[in-house]
């Protein structure tokens, strides 16, 4: 694996290398000793999967609040995506700014996205599919939230907005007050 951090303290992409023949490729795309060289500590609680049927789809910006402290392996495995990590951390020299890279199903990528991090994504090709591992299982009523189109982060999505969730287009904007929305048990606003 290639591990390169990113200007986002906390952000790294996370290539691979890959071995070929005739039958395709083969490649690791976790593996605990190369994460921990990397300073890179990551035990995985959780695996998730979230299939996107149309392209243009947005979903988020999240993050889990304190104590929660959750790190995701983002990595997309069917279509392509534009991920984008914003840094909500107000005592950090990079507050407020983001970074943006595309993963998909082609180029094997994934990102690597520390505790504290708003983390979304656009599709970029209809039936688009992600795969999460995080750390520490979902904990209901610690989701944090940036809204995808929130001035201040002077995001630009390269598709028109086609899909998104009422959760996600109801983050409050920063001129609003914090960034903070309470779920409940399933995960559903309340």
């Amino acid at each position: 694996m290639i591990v390169t951090p990113t200007a986002i303290a906390g952000v790294w992409i996370v290539g691979v290398e890959a071995f070929t023949d005739a039958r395709g490729l083969f490649a690791r795309t976790f593996c605990a000793e190369e994460f921990a060289a990397a300073g890179l500590a990551v035990e995985v609680a959780q695996c998730s999967v979230a299939y996107n049927t149309t392209a243009g789809t947005i979903r988020g910006l999240h993050w889990a609040g304190e104590p929660v402290r959750e790190t995701k392996l983002v990595r997309c495995t069917r279509g392509a995506l534009l991920d984008v990590v914003v840094d909500p951390r107000t005592d950090s020299p990079t507050y407020l700014r983001h970074v943006a890279v595309e993963l998909s199903a082609d180029n094997h990528r994934a990102l690597f996205i520390d505790a504290g991090l708003a983390h979304g994504y656009q599709t970029l090709a209809d039936a688009t599919e992600a795969t999460y591992q995080m750390n520490v299982p979902f904990t209901p009523g610690h989701d944090r939230g940036l809204r995808f189109d929130d001035p201040r982060l002077g995001l630009a999505w390269p598709l028109p907005v086609s899909v998104i969730s009422d959760k996600d287009r109801a983050w409050p904007l920063l001129a609003d007050g914090p960034a903070v929305h309470v779920f409940g048990a399933t995960g559903a606003p309340v």
